[in-house]
C-alpha cells in the first residue's frame, strides 16, 4: 500500500489532570491512536480538527498547515477539509440519509471535488443505496455510523478522523461495520486517524499504531508487535489481546468451514464458524490469546477441532503471564498465545520450539465482507 501525504502533529495542550504533549510525523493511510479512558486520545483529534483553542505547536498535512503558533496561525476547523466523525455520530435527526450525506456538499464544492462522483462513489463502498430515503431515527446503530462515516466522505476531506467508530456498537454489529472501515481503507486515497481502545479494530485497520499514556506517547510501531510489548499489552486487558488473521474460505459445511491461514490458499486449514462467503473468498478471523491451548504433541480425545503446527518465536513474561508468539505460515501474522508464566516453564517454552496451537471452533470470530459474497 502506497503511503499517504504526510501528517506532522507536534502539540502541546494543558488539561485537568495532565497535558497532552506528542510529536509525531506519519505517512501511513491508517494510523492508530490507542490507549485506555481518558488517555487524551479523543482530545489529540480534537486538536488536529481544530476544535482546541488552546493547543500550542505546529499540525501540518503534506505542504498546508493548520496550526503554527509560533506564526500565530491557527485554521478554522471548517478550512481545515477534515471528516470528522465522532464516537457518537451526531447525525441531523430531521434530514433522511440522503439529506445527511449532503450536508457537506458545499465543503465539498469548495475544495473542488467531483461531488456527484464522491456520492457515487459512498453509496457504493459503504452499501447505503437501500437506506437513503429512510429517517435517521429508524437506523440501526451499524447502519448510523455506516451513514456517519458517508457524511463525512461526502464532504470531499483531505484527512480523515475517526473516533472510536465501533465503541457504541455490540459484538455483533461490529462485525458487520468493520469490513466496511475495510473498504474505506482500501478505496478512498486519504490519510485516516484512528482512535480506539479496542485491539481488534487497531490491528485489523492501521499499519501503525501511536501509544497515549496521560498524554504522552509511550509505544509506537507495527499495532501487533506494539500491542504485545510489556508496557502496552496491560492497557489492552479489559478487551483482551486477539489475534486478527488473514484467511481464504477453502469450503463450508452446515455448521461450520474450513479456511486456510494466510493471504494464500495452501495455508493451514482451520475449522471456523461457518462463512456465508463462497469458495477463495478472503476475510479475517479473531482468535483470543487467552483462548489458545498450546502442546508439545498433536493431542488426540479433545473436543478442539484445530490442531495448528508452529514454530515459537518469541516469548515474553508479562506481569504474571507469558505471551508466546509463534509463527503459523509464512503469509500471515504470527500468533500470540497468553499462558501462565508457569506453563511456559513446565513446557520448556523457547525461540525455536515447534509445538500445536489448540484452538476452538467456537473460539473463533470471523470479519468477512459481505460484499464478496454472491
Amino acid at each position: 500500500m502506497t503511503d499517504a501525504t504526510p501528517l506532522h502533529v507536534q502539540v502541546r495542550l494543558p488539561l485537568d489532570r495532565f497535558d497532552l504533549d506528542v510529536n509525531f510525523t506519519t505517512t501511513h493511510r491508517v494510523t492508530g491512536v490507542f490507549g485506555v479512558s481518558g488517555s487524551g486520545k479523543t482530545t489529540l483529534l480534537e486538536t488536529v480538527a481544530g476544535l482546541r483553542r488552546g493547543a500550542q505547536g505546529r499540525v501540518r498535512l503534506g505542504a498546508t498547515d493548520w496550526l503554527d503558533s509560533a506564526r500565530r496561525l491557527r485554521v478554522p476547523p471548517e478550512r481545515r477539509h477534515i471528516g470528522y466523525v465522532p464516537q457518537d455520530s451526531l447525525l441531523f435527526p430531521h434530514l433522511d440519509v440522503l439529506g445527511n450525506l449532503h450536508a457537506g456538499r458545499g465543503r465539498a464544492l469548495r475544495g473542488g471535488n467531483h461531488v456527484a462522483e464522491t456520492m457515487e462513489n459512498v453509496v457504493r463502498v459503504l452499501d447505503l443505496a437501500p437506506l437513503l430515503r429512510r429517517p435517521v431515527t429508524t437506523l440501526s446503530g451499524g447502519e448510523r455510523q455506516r451513514v456517519a462515516l458517508g457524511r463525512a466522505l461526502c464532504s470531499g476531506p483531505r484527512l480523515l478522523l475517526l473516533d472510536e467508530p465501533l465503541a457504541s456498537l455490540d459484538a455483533g454489529l461490529r462485525r458487520k461495520v468493520l469490513p466496511f472501515l475495510h473498504r474505506v481503507q482500501a478505496e478512498f486515497s486519504l490519510p485516516i486517524l484512528l482512535v480506539s481502545h479496542n485491539p481488534v479494530e487497531v490491528q485489523a485497520l492501521c499499519e501503525d499504531l501511536v501509544v497515549l499514556r496521560e498524554g504522552r506517547i509511550i509505544a509506537r510501531g507495527e499495532p501487533r508487535a506494539v500491542l504485545t510489548r510489556p508496557e502496552v499489552f496491560p492497557l489492552a486487558e479489559h478487551e483482551g489481546f486477539e489475534n486478527m488473521l488473514p484467511a481464504r474460505v477453502i469450503e463450508s459445511g452446515a455448521d461450520t468451514s474450513r479456511v486456510s491461514l494466510g493471504t494464500g490458499a495452501d495455508g493451514p486449514a482451520l475449522t471456523v464458524p461457518r462463512s456465508a462467503l463462497p469458495p477463495g473468498s478472503a476475510l479475517l478471523l479473531s482468535v483470543p490469546a487467552d483462548e489458545i491451548v498450546l502442546a508439545l504433541e498433536h493431542p488426540a480425545g479433545l473436543s478442539a477441532r484445530n490442531a495448528v503446527p508452529a514454530r515459537v518465536e518469541e516469548v515474553q513474561r508479562v506481569g504474571p503471564v507469558c505471551l508466546v508468539t509463534a509463527r503459523v505460515a509464512a503469509d500471515s501474522p504470527p500468533v500470540v498465545a497468553e499462558v501462565t508464566a508457569d506453563a511456559s516453564t513446565e513446557l520448556h517454552l523457547v525461540p525455536g520450539t515447534v509445538l500445536f496451537l489448540l484452538i476452538k471452533t467456537t473460539s473463533v470470530t470471523l470479519y468477512e465482507d459481505p460484499g464478496q459474497a454472491g
